[in-house]
């Protein structure tokens, strides 16, 4: 995988492919949630990047892709979104979103109608409005001061054990909120602004209806906010097939990596054979 950088008036983001022709056809763009960075994919890099090109970001002021100014919208995201592939080149993007990472996909849906072949969320929920109640959406914007009230190792252990549930899953998502050790301000700004960024965009109630092939994704385990709840409204609102990961959590790619991977192999598969 090499490392890009795509410079945005915000700041840089650093990206990271693989080089050479793949036989998959499609581009997998792996976009990870709040707070995490790249190697929350890792497992479903070192799976798929053999046979398709794979791109995989640090979302903007995550990861290295800091410095970054917070003011950006979920649009402006899925709008540099759009700019790296278009650079790239990618002409058959499927999105992988896991939590904030399916709220990119959707608001890329809504910018670039018709541009994906395809969109798995992971642990992820619907963007649309009718999904929230205005209590929640009160509450996503007025979360900074929680982060900044918490002591950083109630943080820490939150959001190690709140995520995932395996050794495998733990272990990662602490070494990734390690980067913020020692910055905990910086941890509730960028939280805070996630959030906040959430909250607006269901707030502008637009439609976003997915119009490609699509797949959702969650941990059994879930227990980050409604996680769950959304998804089975989502489902039976939409009908677009869920798959129901035992043993997971909120990062359910990262507490069942080989179950994940299966099913999203299936999943292009089947888009491949019009299926989907």
């Amino acid at each position: 995988m090499k490392e890009k950088v795509h410079a945005t008036p915000c700041g840089d983001i650093h990206y990271w492919m693989n080089e050479g022709h793949r036989d998959g056809g499609y581009t997998l763009v792996f976009l990870p949630g709040l707070t995490a960075d790249h190697r929350l994919f890792d497992k479903q890099v070192e799976y798929f990047s053999d046979r398709y090109t794979v791109l995989v970001w640090d979302a903007p002021g995550h990861g290295a892709s800091w410095p970054f100014e917070l003011g950006f919208s979920l649009m402006d995201k899925a709008g540099w979104l759009g700019e790296i592939l278009e650079e790239e080149g990618v002409r058959e993007p499927v999105a992988i979103g896991q939590s904030m990472g399916g709220y990119v996909g959707q608001a890329f849906i809504e910018r670039f109608p018709g541009r994906l072949k395809g969109f798995v969320s992971i642990d992820s929920a619907p963007l649309q409005r009718r999904y929230v109640t205005a209590a929640e959406i009160w509450l996503l914007k007025r979360m900074e001061p929680v982060y900044r009230w918490y002591p950083w190792r109630a943080l820490l252990k939150s959001g190690t054990n709140g995520c995932a549930v395996s050794g495998y899953g733990r272990e990662l998502m602490h070494d990734i909120m390690m980067v913020y050790d020692g910055d905990k301000e910086r941890y509730a700004r960028l939280s805070g602004h996630g959030f906040r960024m959430l909250a607006d965009a269901m707030e502008a109630d637009l439609p976003y209806q997915i119009d490609c092939p699509a797949l959702l994704i969650c941990g059994e385990r879930d227990q980050a906010g409604s996680t769950k709840r959304y998804n089975k409204a989502w489902h039976e609102t939409s009908g677009i097939d869920i798959r129901w990961i035992k043993d997971a959590g909120h990062n359910s790619n990262t507490d069942q990596p080989e179950l994940v991977d299966r099913i999203i192999e299936d999943f292009l598969g089947s888009i491949r054979q019009g299926q989907a």
